[in-house]
């Protein structure tokens, strides 16, 4: 629902905002990143940077084409498909496009890497489709994190999945991502009927658990590796940071009602823990 007098963007800006923009270019910089550490050759960074970002925009996309009609419902101005300012079909011929594409460049580096990331598509996108609203929301979190450094080290010149304690590191990520992102939205989801893992553990528990999940993640990656690609000061300094941080987020969960803050935190200690992961460079493959 458009606000009256509100000029009416572009259709590609609209469907720019329509594709999450914010997660979508985060998770394609962890991508980006972890290729550079993993010694990856430049032209396949660059090609898995974009099936990567293709991959994310058709996540971000088929979300808001399928949470249409509850977000009108619920009047949000921030979303261009509920205002009307660009229409399902196109949204939806966009996200095919975009999905469509993020394959032919995932199988183009090797078939391991196209078909690992079609079930991590899969497993973001049945989120999309229903399974946000169930007890078991965050297991596409916990399957497409995992994968993700599995992504990388698929994309190599000779293919191999991730060692062990990087899925351990990619889930628990997943885990932290997914009960703290929809905090903010836990009112209006609950007026619309959304009712996923976070919904039935409460704010406060959610918030204990990701930042939990961030310091086990952490954990992993620190006593995983065999050799660490990099100064194991500077490891153990991240982790450090890692879990001081995680530690806080979780003092002020258990002291006050989770807000904004809290997020932030569980937000910081999530980035420091893909710095973490990226720091032990070539080790990442099994």
């Amino acid at each position: 629902m458009r606000i009256a007098g509100d000029p009416k963007p572009s259709v590609i800006a609209a469907l720019w905002r329509s594709t999450h923009p914010g997660p979508s270019l985060v998770v394609t910089a962890v991508a980006l990143t972890l290729g550079v550490a993993a010694g990856l050759d430049p032209w396949r960074i660059a090609v898995l940077t974009a099936a990567i970002l293709l991959g994310q925009l058709s996540v971000g996309l088929s979300n808001d084409a399928i949470d249409a009609r509850r977000d009108r419902l619920i009047a949000r101005t921030d979303k261009p498909l509920a205002r009307g300012d660009v229409s399902l079909r196109v949204a939806w011929a966009a996200a095919s496009v975009c999905v469509l594409l993020s394959l032919g460049l995932s199988v183009a580096l090797s078939w391991a890497m196209g078909l690992a990331h079609l079930v991590a598509l899969a497993s973001a996108w049945s989120y999309n489709a229903g399974l946000k609203s169930t007890p078991v929301s965050v297991l596409p979190f916990m399957v497409s994190f995992g994968l993700l450094p599995s992504l990388v080290t698929l994309s190599a010149a000779e293919p191999r999945p991730a060692a062990g304690w990087a899925w351990i590191a990619g889930a628990a990520l997943g885990i932290a991502i997914h009960l703290t992102n929809v905090l903010p939205d836990l009112d209006d989801d609950a007026r619309t009927g959304v009712r996923g893992l976070p919904h039935r553990l409460g704010r406060r528990l959610s918030a204990v658990i990701a930042a939990l999940a961030l310091v086990g993640g952490a954990v992993a990656v620190l006593v995983g590796p065999a050799s660490p690609a990099g100064p194991e000061w500077l490891s153990i300094v991240i982790f450090v940071g890692v879990v001081a941080i995680a530690a806080a987020g979780l003092v002020l969960a258990l002291v006050r009602p989770p807000g904004r803050r809290v997020f932030q935190l569980v937000m910081l200690a999530s980035l420091l823990l893909c710095v973490l992961l990226a720091a032990t460079g070539r080790a990442l493959a099994a």
